[in-house]
């Protein structure tokens, strides 16, 4: 099978003879407490995850402490969020999986076809796990779930198609969730049901429901996960034929009756299926390694003492680190990847297996599909703006002026986000402010990556004309302008868009390295010569936009960065 799918829902192991005490308290209780902050729909103090988890609350600092020092969790106050960076955990499953590379262009394909939302669903545990989606371009209200939501199998069609794989021991387990939490409860991602059904029949109903989805090749779902909807799913087998994955395709019942579903997407999913499945079974693709990167684990002990929890940190830096190469990794790589001793690593491998984060195959470990659960659902629906935000209201109150972020959009610069400073001068913008690019530090700087010919396009598609008596208009200043911004790295506007008004930028990159976006910070041009200014808040303004990229290229790993 391909690394990292399951075929059927992995168990929790039994703890080994040699089991780390040491490394499983610590690293435990750390996972326990990210699940609860990611599952909140709200900020979490300390105090209530002492209560939730009963722990003291001096381990509950520490623990904290170490997250937050991680950036896996923020503090807001004395409340705790999660980060964007915690999603580099179900990212690590995604590319260990190979399902990063091979789901994106089938989902995206079909969407565009279909015109409705797909996903690709795993099992996890004796339940199914959402693990890449796409929408239709230019949907308003695009239906589906969010990456990293769980599904109770009997419930979906991607469950029937998947529960064809399962053995005695997933039924057992999946007998045992239905009887502690009969109208699923534990589901936010579903409406909870409102009576109980008859296990007995629920059990005979999903049986003959798997085994016809297995003759069919596909199974239909006409609103049984929610009212109003109707999905299609089909099976992504491995060499042997077993289910490793389904696409399902949802619509709303005001526009495909569960036959037209079938009907008009079921050729086109099916085929989709099939590239997905070579895709993950090209054995020239499993053994590739990426990049040499750093070792993932740092030593925090000297700067935070006693507040910093080793154990926790090694931990989770190993379960990072499974993410280095599609296929997993041996012990020994681990180590290396991780930066941890051969033992240390081994202790941290155990204890994750047993906990149900890591798989092992073979000599390979990687993540399990279940390190979604920490987060990824609730961060994955995260936009540009959202993860500026902070970024921005840190640089603000810094150095007490206005930050702002914005995108291009055609010969304008569209604010999406904006931290205010409270001064009398105070530009007055807001997130959905449109301003000319030719004219504004932040425009300059995302005209000037732009290739030559686009540039000089846009300059004259812009009409430049005069907003000040420091305007510059003429193509051929404006040209020489964006050459010394491109080389410098950074734009400062001096009174060209509004008398008294001055504005320094700097690009935001992602992953590949395009400028996305520009922050900028906006004063009043005041006595102090305009160098004066770029050399006071140039370095704070790189810091946030280096603070705001870390986070994109998380958060926007496997695609492109989502503006809004």
């Amino acid at each position: 099978m391909a690394p990292g799918v399951s075929r059927a829902a992995p168990q929790a192991p039994q703890a080994p003879a040699d089991s780390p005490t040491e490394a499983a308290g610590p690293l435990e209780r750390g996972l326990a407490v990210l699940r609860i902050v990611a599952d909140a729909p709200h900020s979490v103090r300390p105090s209530d995850l002492a209560r939730a988890t009963g722990l003291a609350r001096s381990t509950v600092d520490r623990i904290a402490a170490t997250l937050t020092h991680l950036d896996h969790l923020r503090a807001v106050g004395r409340d705790l969020v999660p980060a964007p960076r915690l999603m580099e955990f179900g990212n690590a499953y995604l590319h260990a999986s190979g399902l990063s590379q091979a789901l994106r262009p089938s989902l995206d394909r079909l969407a565009r076809a279909l015109d409705e939302s797909v996903s690709a669903i795993v099992l996890d545990g004796c339940d199914a796990r959402i693990v890449g989606k796409a929408v239709p371009p230019g949907r308003m209200i695009p239906l589906g779930f969010r990456v990293g939501d769980l599904l109770p199998a009997e419930r979906c069609a991607a469950g029937a198609v998947l529960a064809a794989g399962w053995g005695p021991d997933t039924y057992e387990a999946w007998r045992a969730r239905r009887a502690a939490d009969p109208l699923d409860e534990t589901f936010p991602a579903v409406p909870a049901r409102r009576t109980a059904p008859v296990p007995e029949r629920t059990e005979a109903d999903f049986a003959t429901w798997t085994a016809t989805a297995d003759a069919d090749g596909w199974a239909l779902d006409d609103q049984l996960v929610a009212p109003g909807l109707v999905a299609l799913a089909v099976p992504v087998r491995d060499p042997g034929g077993r289910p490793v994955c389904a696409i399902s395709v949802l619509a709303h019942t005001s526009r495909h009756s569960g036959g037209e579903l079938r009907a008009q997407a079921l050729a086109t999913m099916t085929e989709e299926a099939r590239r997905i499945a070579d895709e993950l079974y090209d054995t020239s693709k499993t053994t590739a390694v990426p990049p040499a990167t750093a070792p993932a684990y740092a030593d925090a002990k000297p700067e935070l003492g006693p507040s910093f929890l080793q154990a926790l940190a090694r931990g989770l830096a190993v379960l990072t680190a499974l993410g280095r190469r599609r296929g997993g990794l041996t012990l020994a790589e681990a180590a290396e990847a991780s930066g941890l001793s051969y033992p240390s690593t081994r202790r941290n491998l155990l204890t994750l297996r047993q906990l149900g984060y890591v798989e092992q195959l073979g000599r390979r470990f990687l993540p399990s599909p279940r390190v979604l659960e920490l987060g990824y659902a609730r961060l994955s629906t995260l936009t540009l703006a959202d993860i500026a935000q902070p970024h921005l209201t840190e640089l603000a109150g810094r150095v007490r002026e206005s930050a702002s972020l914005a995108v291009l959009d055609g010969t304008e610069v569209h604010y999406v986000a904006r931290a205010a400073a409270q001064q009398i001068t105070s530009a007055r913008i807001m997130p959905g402010t449109r301003l000319p690019a030719y004219a504004t530090s932040m425009g300059r700087v995302l005209l000037a990556d732009l290739p030559e010919a686009d540039r000089r396009d846009r300059i004259a598609a812009s009409h430049p004309r005069a907003l000040t008596p420091h305007t510059l208009t003429s193509p051929d200043a404006l040209g020489a302008e964006l050459d010394r911004v491109a080389h410098e790295q950074h734009a400062l506007v001096e009174q060209e868009l509004e008398a008294g008004l001055r504005s320094l930028a700097v690009p935001v990159r992602d992953r590949d390295g395009r400028a996305v976006a520009a922050v900028n910070i906006a004063l009043h041009a005041g006595p102090e010569p305009p160098e004066h200014t770029r050399d006071t808040l140039l370095p704070a303004l790189r810091a946030c936009a280096a603070r705001i990229e870390s986070d994109l290229a998380v958060a926007f790993a496997d695609g492109p960065v989502r503006t809004g």
